[in-house]
């Protein structure tokens, strides 16, 4: 065979290779999950609210509504107090999830469980419709924690404290979050059994206490802390204890967040007047910095469930969402946007948005970069964090 051909050969294997699923229906041509591409589904037969959440909970997952004659999906059912739904898949003519009821509960909540069933059963990964958020909401003197659902509705206060607090996190499998509140005059962490309404205090030592992240298994927690002079990174079992320094620096620490596997902490620190990222080993060690080529100042960083992606905030003037390989790399671009946090399938992000003057919470897709916003709560939201 001459070099011609062998290049040739090789061209098109390569080709082939990134085709993920390519299905033809007279003129119908369908790329399937591949990155930056919409999956195009047709919705038929729901009503109202069910028929605005099955839209929104699909189109941020991936999906987008076209016309029958362009989608290879179609998702189709009814609601009359309880909802049922099936999804063909237009060109092969299998059934991809049959007819099924789903009773008890809201519309809303009967949708975002058809919804999750649906992504599932197309992308092999559970759908997030049926997850909850947490976020600050600012009130000008004071801030509350809130409870969500992922978009935004049945919002509940955990708190009612008329006092500042900052950077809530989730203690992963529980309905625990963490977080810092200044209730008792210091910025203390404390910890809040949403259950029982059992508040539990983490770290009070003189100082800051602040940027509680727990550990995939929720055994260990990372924190700031300045107890020690300036702020540095500390890891210490979920309930305060045990508590070990990692880094002695007198450039200030923040933003920790855990590998997947539990075995390293991303975290920002600063470099003169300008903030970097670092990765660290868990047990301790010499930080080692992140290349994020592209962009300046990164911070909040947040490590993806498949330990692929890190997002980040990059402040340039305004500010962006960006992500980079979790070994470092080159920048890319999401959004405008801060405070991001990927969601158990690690490619919705949860952000915040400015807008004239006004903060409030927004869902980035990271393979499409589209933004969706989400149902507000009334006052300035910001720094959310999703359950995992």
């Amino acid at each position: 065979m001459n070099t011609y051909l062998i290049r040739f050969s090789v061209l098109i294997a390569a080709l082939l290779l990134n085709l993920s699923v390519r299905a033809q229906n007279d003129s119908l041509v369908i790329e399937k999950n591949a990155e930056g591409r919409v999956i195009p589904i047709t919705i038929e037969g729901f009503t109202g609210e069910a028929e605005s959440t099955v839209r929104f909970d699909l189109e941020v997952q991936g999906f987008e509504v076209v016309s029958s004659d362009r989608a290879q999906y179609q998702v189709r059912g009814s609601n009359n107090g309880s909802l049922t739904g099936q999804v063909t898949d237009r060109v092969s003519r299998a059934v991809v999830l049959p007819a099924t009821a789903y009773n008890g509960g809201t519309t809303r909540s009967q949708a975002h469980a058809f919804t999750a069933d649906v992504i599932e059963k197309i992308t092999g990964k559970r759908g997030i419709s049926q997850s909850k958020i947490a976020c600050k909401v600012d009130y000008g003197t004071h801030a509350e924690l809130f409870v969500a659902d992922y978009d935004g509705y049945n919002a509940k206060p955990v708190t009612s404290d008329g006092a500042l607090l900052t950077a809530p996190t989730w203690q992963p499998g529980k309905r625990v979050l963490y977080y810092t509140t200044y209730k008792m005059g210091n910025p203390d962490i404390i910890a809040q059994d949403l259950s029982t309404g059992a508040r539990t205090v983490i770290a009070r030592y003189s100082g800051l206490n602040t940027s509680p992240n727990l550990s995939p298994d929720g055994k260990r927690l990372a924190m700031i802390l300045s107890k020690g002079g300036s702020p540095d990174l500390y890891v210490a079992s979920a309930d305060g204890t045990n508590l070990k320094q990692l880094t002695h620096s007198k450039d200030d620490e923040s933003s920790p967040t855990w590998s997947p596997d539990g075995r390293r902490i991303c975290f920002v620190s600063t470099i003169g007047s300008r903030r970097a990222l670092f990765v660290i080993n868990a047990d301790g060690g010499e930080p080692v910095r992140l290349r994020t080529d592209g962009v300046l100042n990164p911070s909040e960083p947040d490590w993806s469930p498949d330990g692929k992606t890190i997002v980040f905030t990059s402040q340039m003037g305004g500010f962006s969402i960006c992500k980079i390989p979790s070994e470092g790399g080159t920048a890319t671009v999401l959004s405008e946007g801060e405070d991001p946090c990927f969601a158990g399938n690690s490619r919705t992000v949860i952000f915040t948005r400015r807008s004239n003057g006004k903060r409030s919470l927004s869902l980035l897709d990271v393979n499409t970069k589209r933004v969706k916003d989400i149902h507000q709560v009334s006052g300035r939201c910001s720094q959310p964090t999703w359950a995992r």
